[in-house]
């Protein structure tokens, strides 16, 4: 794989920001519902956000 340029590596970074964010804003959103299924839901994105995470973190390796 070739070197990633800055402007590439800042926009890896921007769009990790995002994704760590999205992961913890789901998760505090899933433990504070009392819903079951609405707390399933939350979950569910929230794991789907650190999946994206990962797969744009690899990108650095």
């Amino acid at each position: 794989m070739s070197q990633i340029s800055e402007k590439e590596l800042s926009a890896l970074n921007e769009l990790l920001n995002e994704e760590e964010l999205l992961v913890k804003k789901f998760k505090m959103l899933a433990e504070h519902t009392q819903d079951e299924e609405i707390k399933s839901c939350f979950e569910e994105i929230s794991r789907k956000h650190q999946g994206h995470f990962n797969m744009l973190y690899k990108q650095l390796g």
